[in-house]
Formats: C-alpha cells, structure tokens, sequence
C-alpha cells in the first residue's frame, strides 16, 4: 500500500510540537509493516537555509488559490530511508515563524491544494493521503469538491485518514473567507461551515473516509463537550469512523544507552549512569546537590491546558515536602512570570528555563526522579513515554493518552503514579505516594527498572494503522 502523510511539520526539518515526532516516526513504522510511505510538508525558510543543497528539485506548477494561481515549486530529498516531499512558496512559507500569521488560513489552503495538484509531477499515486490536523484538513474536503470526479484516474481511487492530534485547534474563520481565500463556491458551503462560521477540521471530518486520534481515551472524550470545543455533536454524529490509536515514540532517538545528548549513557541493568546525569545537570542548571533529595522535571508548553494551575497553586508544597524543580518550556506570560518568581524565592531548589532546548529537554529526561504532566487535557502526550525511557517515573492525570499508557503502582505492576481528577489536592497525593517509594531505594530501582521496560514502540500502533488503511481501500 502507498500512503501520503501530508503534515505542516515533520522531524528532522522542522519541528514546534508532537505532531513533528509522529510525522517523522509513523512513515518509518509503516515501512517495517511492508508499507510504502512518504511525507509532504511546506518548504519553510528554515528548511531552505539548513538543508537547501541537499533538496532535489523536480519541478515546479501553479496552484489554484480562489481567484489567484501561484506558484508552487517542488523537491524531495531521502532522509533516513524515507522520501520527504517539500512544497515551495516563499510568499507564504519564507517566515520566521511556522504559524501564528495573519494569512494562516491562506497558507494552509494553498499547501493542501498544492498537495493534491503535485501528484499529476510524481511517479507516486498514493492509495491513501494520511492527513493531520487543521493544517491539512482542507485536503480531503478539496480532493471531494474538485479532484474525486475530475476524470483524472489517480484521484478517483485515492482514500483520505485525518488524525485529531488536538482538537482545540480547528482552524476557525469568517464566512469571508469561504470563496475568496478557500476558493470553495458557497453551494459548497455546507461542506466547511459549522455554527455560523469556516471550520476546517469540521470539513475534514465530514469528508474523509475515516477519523483516527491519538489515543483510545482521548477518542471516547472527544463526545464530551469538555474536551471536544464544540466539536462533540459532530464527532458523535462521525463516530463510527472514528479510531483512538496511541502514538508511540522512535526508541533509536530516544535511547539512554546511546544518546549522545545527555551526561552519561546507561541502562535498565547499569542505572549508575542515570545518577551521574543527575549531579551534572543539578550543577548545570546551578541547583543544590543534596542527599537523595528527589529531582522533579517538566517539560512542556507553560499554559493552561498542561495543568500550570495546579502546579502554581502546589508550587510551595513541593517544595517543603522536599523537591528540587527543573522546568523546561514557554508559554503564557502569567506562568512564565510565576515560574521565575519561584526561581527567586527557592534560589538553589528550582531552575526554570524559558525556552526549548532538545538538548536540554532530554537532559532532564535522563535526569530526573520523577516527571510531572498534571494536564487537563492531553490527547496522547510523548513526554511520559519519554521519561519512562529514561527511567524517571511519570506522574500524571488520567487524561486522554496519559490514562492509556502510564498505569498507577498501587493497581498492581504500575509504571507511574496517576490521580483522576484535575485538583491539586488530587496531583500532590499522588506526588506523596511516588515520594513513599522514592524513599525506600530498593523498591524505587525495581520500578525504575520496570519503567524503563515499557513498550512503547511505534510498531503496534503502525500495525493498527495498516488496518485502518485496509478496511478502507477494501470495502
């Protein structure tokens, strides 16, 4: 089977979120399960200045955008055993920033056009076009508006997957835009509209030929208007073609027996090198070295969503109860301010870092005791199969892919500590309980050896996605 992932950002190119690990790691688990797949993503400015000699030209076309035709120029390169397809339009994708410009709708058109309107310059028809979030969900609904009737053979047969990787970004606008930026005739507009305005993700819910998200968990909370924004009739009204799949992680980039990016290298049966990576980034990030005092790590995008108030309101707990704190992330302001303010008043016993170092991130990874996703929601999350990797015990909300691959100890051979409800009282207990083992070493070691055992791999879930991709190239 030939199957086209067509994201907005894909690892090793590009990357500002999960999506960019799972873009670069589902294709190449698809490829062990005797599959063929290829990935298409813009050509970004930060693309050309990094990897621009080694990118393979093959031509160029023009795209239908409305009323406009601009230009499109396409390459390829072959990184790591799988063929990457770049779209070139340095009006739209020769910005600093990925997202968050005024145009976005626009950009987003013009890629999922210019991604249907390049297969007529490949040697490449796929059976399937694997889409992800609101960035590329105009594709299905186009291939169905203009492609699927078109007399062209290589449409005709082609079946679209869209994966909710998080549903509160829909890729919302006005009516104004439905013929004048989408170029879709208001006849159409059922296709694409939903209360009152454009939404994109509605458009490729409705027209794909099946639903897939991160996580089994997060598939069933999608139905209930707390999680889907919106969305929750529409999701139930599409729900027989709905599929939860959790993600996985790429155990070759995240391995601390053979990762150059931290301290000291170790494993599940040598973990003296996970204590070494402990004192040196204690000493890196200008922390206390102190007596078996635990280390608590995050990593994560600083905002609301990520569970911030909890942490914010139990800040001071943690601390008294004997943690040290390493934060890692950007995101709102009132947190960023918050979490540098805990910088001064626990000089030594907390270290925040503003930004988004891989580097560092993985550090932390390695380092840590324990590792903190108190999320509210969290459709799959990576950071938890990460830290497990590295051996640091994940404490978690038992939300969406969080309730799906981290387990609790005391319900028998856990992998980490969970609490249900999003309350902070809940997130410290759960702390308190992960801290009781921490302070027998020998029962800590046996988990950490357990947790570094998880499988979390990408296989069974390409294998789930084989599946999907039969059931509908088949019936």
């Amino acid at each position: 089977m030939k199957i086209l992932f067509a994201a907005s950002e894909a690892k090793p190119f590009t990357a500002s979120g999960g999506l960019a690990d799972v873009a670069a790691s589902l294709p190449k688990a698809l490829k062990a399960k005797k599959q063929t797949c290829r990935i298409v993503t813009p050509l970004y400015s930060s693309v050309k200045d990094k990897w621009g000699s080694g990118l393979k030209y093959i031509g160029n076309f023009t795209v239908p955008v409305s009323w406009r035709n601009q230009y499109c120029g396409l390459f390829e390169v072959n990184e790591g055993g799988t063929v990457y397809y770049f779209l070139d339009n340095e009006y739209y994708f020769g910005r600093a920033k990925l997202y968050g410009h005024y145009d976005d709708c626009e950009r987003f058109a013009f890629f999922s056009r210019a991604v249907l309107e390049m297969l007529n310059y490949l040697n490449f028809s796929p059976d399937i076009i694997h889409c992800n979030d609101w960035q590329t969900a105009l594709i299905p609904t186009y291939l169905k508006l203009f492609y699927k009737n078109s007399g062209i053979e290589k449409y005709s047969n082609i079946k679209t997957v869209f994966t909710i990787h998080n549903i509160q970004y829909q890729g919302q606008y006005g009516y104004d835009v439905l013929e004048d930026v989408l170029g879709i005739p208001y006849s159409a507009a059922d296709s694409v509209e939903y209360s009152g305005n454009i939404n994109l993700m509605k458009g490729a819910i409705e027209n794909c030929d099946r639903i897939t998200t991160v996580s089994e968990t997060y598939a069933k909370e999608l139905t209930d208007p707390w999680y889907a924004h919106g969305l929750n009739d529409l999701i139930v009204r599409h729900s027989g073609k709905l599929t939860g799949i959790l993600n996985g992680i790429d155990y070759k980039q995240y391995d601390p027996a053979n990762d150059t990016d931290i301290f000291s290298t170790f494993t599940a049966a040598d973990l003296s090198g996970k204590a070494r990576n402990k004192e040196r980034l204690l000493f890196e990030l200008g922390l206390e070295s102190r007596q078996r005092a635990p280390l608590l790590g995050m990593v994560s995008r600083l905002v609301a969503h990520k569970g911030l108030d909890l942490v914010r309101f139990s800040f001071d707990e943690l601390i008294q109860a004997g943690f040290t704190i390493a934060v890692l992330g950007t995101g709102d302001d009132e947190y960023q301010h918050f979490l540098s303010e805990m910088v001064f008043r626990y000089p030594g016993r907390v270290s925040v870092t503003l930004d988004f170092v891989p580097e560092l991130a993985k550090r932390i990874y390695a380092a840590s005791d324990m590792f903190l996703m108190p999320s509210c929601s969290e459709p799959c999350g990576l950071a938890q199969m990460i830290a497990l990797r590295y051996g640091t015990v994940p404490i978690v909300r038992e939300t969406g892919g969080l309730a799906d691959s981290i387990k609790d100890c005391f319900l028998g051979k856990g992998n980490g500590f969970t609490f249900r409800n999003y309350d902070a009282s809940e997130m410290v207990s759960a702390v308190y309980r992960a801290l009781e083992v921490y302070n027998n070493e020998k029962n800590w070691e046996k988990l950490v050896k357990y947790c570094m055992k998880s499988n979390l791999r990408w296989s069974k879930s390409a294998g789930e996605y084989v599946k999907v991709y039969e059931e509908i190239t088949t019936s």
